[in-house]
């Protein structure tokens, strides 16, 4: 069984948040905590995994195979799921085995692990690199890295729900936009789909822009029948994925002590600088309402913000 009970919903509360720099633009956001629909399986990355635990379902499988480096978000929630649920994991991993906060608890989740170094790693897209590990794991049911594809956006349109279901507690009766990090481009996606042109996707990029994020965007917009258009793309990784700067720590700790939501390095904490820089710069009228949303990805902050 890879499903959770019909009746298990993870909830994802809706909050204003107020800093100083969005009112004195005038511009209202809430923030939609991802972060806080369950200890371990948190996140966008619970949304993304749902479909493909659906195909696995249906195919018969006994657990999932997936990819992600030593501090992934998506691997970890898997695993999580993994030893809830009771369904066998595999986990593929960039680079050479290393001990970190998240590899200790993706072990102690029960997930086996594989090291690809960065060679084998960079092969997960080349045609046949599926092949060995299906042999190997033939009761497994193969998922992309973190969780993508056209799958991986249709379940992110229960975040989408969320969000709709709870405008009224907010004193909201609509809001004219979305900004989130992107990855993969996978929940980005998704909220495309979801929206149907009704609102735009800002999505502000944790990686670099030649990593390709844009065209897996269309890769799954397209087969979905989405044309082009119905997104916004930022430049947010401040010279690369997981690159850390001073300024975006003092971003982080400031945000942290006005607002009391807590924040990553690597994606909730650049996609929000981002939005203030955007701010800052004029981009949205005054009386303009975004919904943020948080991602999640605690956890690999352990590792990330140790020792600074």
């Amino acid at each position: 069984m890879l499903l959770p009970p019909a009746n298990w919903l993870p909830h994802a509360p809706l909050e204003h948040l107020r800093l100083d720099w969005l009112s004195a633009a005038g511009i209202e956001v809430a923030i939609l905590r991802l972060d806080q629909i369950d200890p371990l399986i948190s996140g966008n990355k619970w949304f993304k995994l749902t479909e493909h635990l659906n195909a696995a379902e249906r195919a018969g499988a006994e657990g999932i195979i997936s990819l992600g480096g030593a501090h992934s978000n998506h691997l970890h929630a898997l695993a999580a799921a993994g030893q809830r649920l009771g369904f066998a994991t595999v986990g593929l991993l960039r680079g050479h085995a290393q001990q970190t906060p998240t590899v200790e608890d993706l072990q102690a989740f029960g997930m086996q692990l594989h090291w690809l170094g960065y060679s084998g790693y960079r092969a997960r897209n080349e045609s046949g690199f599926w092949e060995p590990w299906q042999a190997q794991y033939p009761q497994l049911y193969a998922v992309p890295e973190g969780g993508g594809g056209l799958a991986g956006a249709r379940g992110c349109a229960a975040i989408h729900s969320q969000a709709q279901t709870q405008l009224a507690a907010l004193g909201w009766q609509d809001f004219h936009a979305w900004w989130l990090a992107c990855g993969t481009g996978t929940t980005l996606a998704g909220l495309v789909l979801a929206e149907a042109g009704a609102r735009h996707v800002y999505g502000a990029l944790a990686v670099p822009g030649d990593h390709g994020v844009a065209a897996q965007i269309e890769s799954i917009l397209h087969p979905a029948g989405q044309g082009c258009g119905g997104y916004t793309l930022f430049d947010a990784s401040r010279g690369g994925f997981a690159k850390i700067d001073p300024a975006l720590l003092a971003f982080i700790e400031q945000t942290e002590q006005a607002s009391g939501v807590p924040l990553e390095p690597l994606y909730t904490g650049k996609a929000l600088l981002a939005l203030k820089q955007q701010v800052e710069a004029g981009r949205f009228a005054p009386g303009t309402r975004l919904l943020f949303v948080h991602s999640g990805g605690l956890q690999g902050r352990r590792a990330m913000l140790a020792g600074r």
